[in-house]
């Protein structure tokens, strides 16, 4: 047998460049936990040869995928490339050759996760991809084995590191969304289009990828409904705090017997005693409800070099020991239901409806009556101000489907006395059932 086990890198960026100081820094340790020492012997990078100035004399670089993909003596293929293209390929590539596969890739797992599964179980090799969703948080790990024994119903949780941090700066700081975006950018934490993160795409194909674990059914981005941070005012997140709750931008997928599975994105509110309430700054956390475990949170840093090194690591340390004990593909697709999506008109939750209406008699009635007609029922109504003439009114609903809510807003965007809609903002507190 071999000394090594010998892992080819795609990709020595940011979380490249993480991954090959953990396993050197910790080779030691790692090798007496698997048996056998772990060594990247190849690296691919576009630059090859100015990955040699960063990264010293110990790997041999290539500019050609080939020399790693193609090596009867590359037993792991790690993947840290991001974008979907040509990294699907690679990974394909190196599957078909009945190589292991680790990966953080979470554009490709989301859309092409079947497919490469497949792939791995025809050539008896293994896919992993912990660091895909919620960078050094072990979930899909736990997911698919400490909590494998578990009917799961519900999976919500922060998902961008991003948002989260932007979130909570409004809140602590008493920012705008416009500054504090700027600031995100200013310090790294969003990109100079934050597009994917504000928009909640980042989330999307995250909370996907666990929709799909957790409920045995293949998610993709096309079955989650998404909608960003873009219209979050200052001015909800002080209500909110009023109101007792916080504003967190959640992944939320949630699995009804009798009406089947909903995926979304976007921006809740949560009471302030939940456990996610208290996840602030560029931390990410995943809370998941099952049937014998109750309710469970795993919580970390959801992005970085070293974090999700940290979980690359570990896919390639179990990938490790399961090419050792002649045990991979432990583990294949858990996908092997299919469950059927919601419908708008049973997805349902409490709301919270901020718009600026003629402060006039008779203006109250008229936006109760609109969600009169279509069976909103409303807890609550609050009016404490007036901007530039027009009273602000706030309104928290009791739980709503999702039809029943756009076709209370579709009247209220035309109805004479609402001069806009400013916010809607999902709620979930099961004391508005």
């Amino acid at each position: 047998m071999k000394d090594f086990v010998n892992v080819g890198l795609l990709g020595a960026g940011t979380v490249g460049g993480g991954v090959l100081h953990v396993l050197e820094r910790n080779s030691a340790d790692i090798a007496k936990k698997v048996g056998k020492n772990i060594k990247i012997t190849k690296v691919f990078g576009r630059a090859s040869e100015n990955l040699q100035e960063v990264y010293g004399d110990g790997y041999f670089y290539t500019a050609n995928a080939d020399d790693i993909l193609n090596d009867p003596e590359i037993d792991i293929v790690v993947e840290l490339m991001g974008r979907e293209h040509p990294a699907k390929e690679f990974m394909a590539q190196a599957l078909a050759n009945g190589k292991s596969v680790v990966t953080a890739n979470k554009d490709v797992v989301a859309k092409y996760g079947k497919e490469l599964f497949a792939l791995a179980q025809e050539h008896g090799c293994d896919f992993m991809f912990e660091g895909s969703v919620a960078g050094g948080i072990p979930i899909i790990q736990a997911m698919n084995s400490s909590l494998a024994a578990n009917k799961i119903s519900s999976v919500m949780g922060i998902m961008n590191g991003t948002t989260n941090y932007m979130l909570s700066k409004m809140s602590k700081e008493h920012m705008g969304y416009a500054e504090v975006l700027k600031e995100a950018q200013d310090k790294g934490y969003a990109e100079s289009d934050p597009t994917a993160d504000v928009g909640g795409f980042d989330a999307a194909r995250k909370v996907a990828i666990l929709a799909s674990i957790a409920f045995n059914t293949r998610v993709s981005m096309d079955d989650v409904r998404i909608e960003g941070i873009e219209k979050i005012d200052l001015v909800d997140i002080n209500y909110a705090k009023e109101l007792g709750y916080a504003v967190k931008l959640l992944g939320i997928a949630k699995n009804d017997p009798e009406y089947g599975i909903s995926v979304c994105v976007h921006p809740t509110m949560i009471p302030e005693s939940h456990p996610l309430a208290n996840v602030n700054d560029a931390y990410n956390a995943i809370f998941v409800t099952g049937d014998a475990i109750g309710e469970a949170m795993f919580m970390g840093l959801g992005a970085g070099r070293y974090p999700t090194a940290s979980a690359v690591c570990a896919d390639i340390i179990e990938a490790a020991r399961n090419i050792l004990h002649n045990n991979r593909g432990r583990i294949t697709c858990t996908c092997y239901e299919e469950k059927h999506l919601c419908s708008s008109e049973n997805m349902c939750a409490p709301c919270y409806i901020r718009m600026q209406v003629n402060d006039q008699p008779g203006a109250l009635a008229a936006i109760a009556a609109a969600f009169g007609a279509q069976n909103v029922s409303l807890r609550s109504v609050v009016q404490n101000r007036t901007v530039d003439g027009l009273a602000e009114i706030v309104v928290i609903t009791h739980s709503v489907s999702e039809y029943s809510l756009q076709m209370a807003l579709q009247i209220l965007k035309v109805l004479p006395v609402v001069k806009e809609v400013c916010s809607i903002i999902r709620v979930e507190d099961n004391g508005l059932s």
